[in-house]
């Protein structure tokens, strides 16, 4: 309104003293960030940051140390080096290194923009500590993932201010990102190009991740919204078209669970597949979310059907995200501090909800039976056990980032989701089976939405307001109290009971237990002693304690595990195999046929005999 005031007094000026020459107001330029992808030295590239005019005697660029979704601190400034700050005549101007991430630069009215190197995370020593789906790569002429926090960085006061990104690309490279390109321009000359996005302010920036490769890409429409899937597969094991088919199915199942629930209308899957873990390049896998993308980074030596099921977990998840906290969230997460971040308290809803949603929808939608929903489930109880199960979860989310609390973040995954799990059931049970967690979420997306945070301490006294007193005293016990969550008595009210069964595991890994550890000092892959080992392992012959030297032919050791696991995944019943371990000193070649591992587990199951009441609650639980 004020530019409209201020537009109608100018015309009225003009016109009332046509013979004055009146000065025009300069319209606001938007801060101007070009990546250069072609000048690519050392795998580094050049990024430039063109702010407007500045007004203040000194200001600081800073690049972020955290980004929402990461809830830790990685310094992506780290990463930068060769930091210039040029004035209007191009001469560098003093500035002082705050730390990693920010830089002090006086006489301000002077700068004209700032100029840096970036590295990539994948080359540094364990990716600097940052993990893969938030770090970047910068392979020249080929790949260039680009999470942007990692590459463009803001001056104080500005992060609302419109930005205009320019990026010079390899011609033959194409974008993979949910962004609209608002044009493409030429580059120098026929094998470049320059990419042109207009952005409203900084968060829509590193919001929105590109990568750069040759073209790999499909799309779909899932009812109104369209999917691209973007993939890099350096050996071209996997493509966008094999992964479009599973891709598919899944987001549509998930557009089903979540109904009239509709934020987005483009969304990008964005898969980076890394053919040498650890060795220069991505080595943990996973993604991380966005408004309306998600980067994903996996092995390329999964087979087919194994990155089929691990790309609808993790994938699922992500967009999943879409409710909360892009939906959904307080104002430490709407207004993020990316340098001095404050942390909400509910972490049981931004990732536990979201991961609980990531299997509720799988069971809801007939993509998994029951028992391996309720195996899913189990399997979080017990890695949760790892865990202090007093500490109240508000108070481990609000301090996440200290170093009392920021080891337990992978419980949000767990315990957040056995939360949300158990928080549903107590729904449906008030509600006779008519309101379950869903029907919360839409409740709170109808009240907030994603452009109207709330206040961290409102949020729970609001959800009881939505739904029944007595919520107040499941979030006073088990969320923001120190009492562990018993789940005997919330399974019960849906008609399971604990049961020991024989269940289909790894056949090296039972959920998060693996049947194998390492010896530091060798690199040798051992047998562990410690756990009963499955079928097929006890009836091949080995025992605990026994160190792996080879499987058919193949030596392995702790640096390359992870292709062992990677291989197990595509062994078939009936194949022969071949395994060489040393046992007391002796060397022993065992030979035989794979079977099916399977092992023991206590996990819950339907009971036999359970009343009509726990079963029409069980029901409007996982199929409601």
């Amino acid at each position: 309104m004020k530019k409209v005031i201020l537009g109608v007094a100018a015309s009225a000026m003009l016109f009332a003293c046509k013979t004055q020459n009146v000065p025009q107001a300069e319209p606001e330029q938007p801060i101007l960030a070009k990546i250069n992808l072609i000048d690519v030295e050392n795998d580094k590239v050049w990024v430039t940051v063109d702010p407007d005019k500045f007004t203040s005697e000194t200001t600081t660029f800073n690049i972020p140390k955290t980004v929402p979704g990461t809830y830790s601190e990685d310094n992506y400034g780290k990463f930068a080096e060769g930091f210039k700050a040029l004035d209007y005549k191009g001469n560098e101007m003093e500035f002082t290194k705050i730390d990693d991430n920010s830089y002090s630069i006086v006489k301000a009215k002077d700068l004209d923009k700032v100029m840096y190197q970036v590295n990539d995370s994948f080359d540094w020593e364990n990716e600097g500590g940052v993990y893969s789906m938030a770090g970047t790569n910068i392979l020249k002429g080929e790949n260039f993932l680009l999470n942007l926090h990692g590459f463009v960085g803001y001056f104080d006061q500005m992060k609302e201010e419109d930005f205009r990104l320019e990026i010079l690309r390899p011609s033959d490279l194409i974008a993979g990102t949910s962004l609209t390109l608002d044009k493409t321009m030429p580059g120098e000359d026929d094998n470049t190009k320059i990419d042109i996005y207009n952005l409203e302010r900084y968060f829509e920036v590193i919001d929105n991740p590109i990568m750069y490769s040759a073209p790999d890409t499909t799309s779909f429409m899932v009812q109104d919204m369209q999917v691209l899937v973007s993939v890099y597969s350096p050996n071209k094991k996997h493509s966008a078209a094999s992964l479009k088919p599973e891709m598919e199915k899944m987001i549509n199942a998930q557009k089903k669970f979540m109904g009239d629930i509709n934020s987005t209308n483009k969304y990008a899957i964005l898969v980076y597949l890394s053919d040498s873990p650890g060795e220069g390049n991505a080595g943990n896998f996973g993604a991380l979310e966005h408004h309306t993308s998600t980067v994903v980074v996996m092995p390329e030596s999964m087979e087919a059907s194994a990155l089929d099921k691990s790309m609808t977990d993790i994938v699922s998840h992500e967009f999943f995200h879409i409710i909360t906290p892009l939906g959904i969230h307080s104002n430490e997460v709407h207004y993020f501090d990316y340098n001095d971040p404050k942390m909400s308290q509910h972490l049981w809803m931004y990732e536990g909800v979201t991961e609980y949603f990531a299997n509720l929808f799988q069971v809801n939608q007939g993509l998994i039976s029951n028992q391996e929903f309720y195996n899913r489930m189990v399997e979080k109880i017990n890695t949760s056990k790892r865990f202090d199960d007093t500490v109240p979860f508000t108070v481990m989310s609000k301090n996440i980032l200290e170093d009392e609390y920021k080891d337990s973040y992978y419980n949000v995954y767990q315990k957040g989701a056995l939360i949300g799990m158990a928080l549903d059931i107590r729904l449906r049970e008030l509600s006779g089976g008519k309101m379950g967690i869903l029907d919360l979420m839409k409740k709170l997306n109808n009240k907030y939405g994603k452009d109207k945070p709330f206040n961290d301490e409102e949020l729970i006294p609001v959800i009881v307001d939505l739904t029944y007193p007595e919520i107040q005293e499941f979030f006073d016990t088990y969320v923001s109290g120190p009492t562990p969550i018993p789940y005997n008595e919330f399974f019960a009210k849906v008609g399971l009971e604990e049961k020991e069964i024989m269940n289909e595991v790894g056949f090296f890994i039972k959920g998060q237990n693996p049947y194998i550890t390492a010896n530091q000092q060798t690199m040798e892959i051992i047998f562990r002693p410690d756990v009963e080992l499955n079928t097929f392992l006890k009836d091949f012959g080995i025992k605990g304690g026994d160190t792996l030297k080879s499987v058919n032919g193949t030596e392995y050791n702790i640096q390359n595990v992870y292709d062992l696991i990677m291989a197990s995944q595509n062994w078939k019943e009936g194949d022969d195999i071949s395994m060489t371990v040393t046992r007391d000193g002796e060397e022993l070649t065992l030979e035989g046929k794979i079977t099916t591992p399977k092992a023991m587990e206590t996990t819950y199951a339907e009971m036999q005999n359970a009343d009509s009441d726990k079963i029409e609650l069980r029901n409007a639980w996982l199929k409601g």
